[in-house]
């Protein structure tokens, strides 16, 4: 879920007002699949989950050969981007002729389009204000179909209220990043590498957890243990988690487990 303010500096995208917007797509649209080539797709940490999943990839491998990072509207976090193919047209890597090959696990930003789900932040962390936009791009003919939808029912249609839980969550993480909280080392600062790898990598984040000294460190109940060794989800929920006690020394793990000795 992006920043409002963010989305709005695009230009491309209008306040949803009215409560409802017209817009389809199928195959007989003469568009169809146009954007899925040459886009600039952001990746969410439960996005990573679906597709490497889907494509019983680890979350290290899937990394690899699907993603990059850049900056795009967080000067302090890079965003995690999907890798276009390196065909003529920049199509995404999983688009085949005839259609999406994971459509079922598609990311938030396919699932969603045209409407984007944006937050007006305040400087009050816990007042945040959802606004839903509709995304005009001109190539876009599904605008010209007659279907109209309100927002609940293209939330449904769409399955997306799975991706906005999972990426509320990540709204809180987001904001703690775009306050810079690695100071003067910015982007090289190796609590930000950790951050990213807890967020992003469940993987790698899980190999850290148990196979290092974490565990001797920190009194981690069994409970939550055997949750992180069996659920991608919940492994994601702590790296969040994780990050808010590294960084700020707040949130659920100062309550739920005690540490032996400093960070």
């Amino acid at each position: 879920m992006k920043d409002l303010s963010d989305i709005q500096k695009s230009g491309r995208s209008r306040l949803l007002t009215g409560g409802t917007f017209k817009f389809n797509c199928h195959s007989g649209v003469a568009c169809f699949t146009r954007c899925c080539k040459d886009a600039d797709m952001y990746l969410y940490p439960y996005d990573v989950i679906r597709m490497k999943n889907r494509l019983a990839m680890s979350s290290d491998k899937f990394l690899e050969r699907h993603t990059f990072q850049a900056i795009r509207d967080n000067p302090y976090f890079p965003n995690l981007m999907l890798k276009m193919s390196d065909d003529d047209e920049k199509s995404c890597p999983f688009l085949s002729a005839s259609g999406c090959t994971i459509y079922e696990d598609r990311p938030f930003s396919c699932r969603a389009y045209p409407m984007e789900r944006a937050v007006a932040r305040t400087d009050d962390e816990n007042r945040r204000t959802v606004l839903y936009l509709v995304a005009e791009d001109s190539y876009c003919l599904g605008h010209k179909e007659s279907h109209e939808w309100t927002v609940k029912a293209w939330i449904q249609d769409q399955q997306i209220q799975l991706f906005n839980d999972m990426n509320d969550l990540w709204v809180d993480i987001d904001t703690i990043f775009r306050g810079n909280p690695w100071g003067p080392e910015g982007l090289d600062s190796p609590a930000l590498k950790m951050a990213f790898m807890a967020c992003f990598n469940g993987d790698e984040f899980k190999t850290f957890i148990f196979e290092s000294t974490f565990l001797s460190r920190f009194d981690v109940p069994r409970e939550t243990a055997d949750k992180l060794k069996e659920s991608d989800v919940e492994l994601m929920k702590f790296g969040f988690d994780w990050v808010k006690f590294f960084l700020t020394g707040t949130g659920p793990l100062g309550v739920i487990f005690s540490k032996k000795t400093p960070l």
